[in-house]
């Protein structure tokens, strides 16, 4: 069947397949979960904490999209903190899909970007970013490890993005 490509209300190509909590699209006409809103201005601590609601909820995809949101709308001095923290949303997604190579390669490269911040100068907004580049490092040396021995539990993983909340 030949379709004509999908596009969102401002004429960009955007599939409108609905999508699992992990962001696989599924075939048109099947429940899905709500999208991500794209573009939200959240303040930081409002991120974190959406963020975290979703990771709690092994919805990996959708935090991802949150951080991305606020890597676009935040102070240039922030965005390897955010884009650290949608690496390690991503690499969390990838290995709850199954994709052991991918996963443990984001989480490693978000582990990165994120630690940079625990050298202190910089805000966190309460990020537990020692805790949470030693989760990233951990799960992806166990990713990795699993050599393709089936996916993990994104809600089961998902990591405590402050130490308190």
């Amino acid at each position: 069947m030949d379709r004509a490509r999908d596009r969102d209300e401002e004429g960009r190509a955007r599939s409108g397949r609905p999508r699992d909590g992990l962001g696989r699209p599924l075939a048109y006409g099947a429940q899905g979960v709500a999208r991500q809103p794209e573009g939200v201005v959240r303040t930081p601590a409002g991120t974190v904490r959406e963020a975290q609601r979703l990771l709690d909820a092994g919805m990996p995809f959708h935090a991802h999209e949150v951080f991305e949101d606020a890597w676009k709308s935040g102070p240039a001095g922030e965005r390897d903190l955010w884009q650290g923290l949608a690496q390690l949303a991503v690499g969390l997604t990838h290995a709850a899909r199954g994709n052991v190579t991918g996963g443990a390669r984001l989480l490693r490269r978000g582990a990165v970007r994120v630690e940079e911040y625990a050298r202190g100068g910089a805000e966190t907004y309460g990020v537990d970013v020692a805790g949470v580049v030693e989760w990233a490092r951990r799960l992806a040396d166990r990713v990795a490890a699993a050599d393709g021995a089936g996916a993990l539990d994104a809600a089961a993983e998902a990591p405590r993005l402050r130490v308190s909340g």
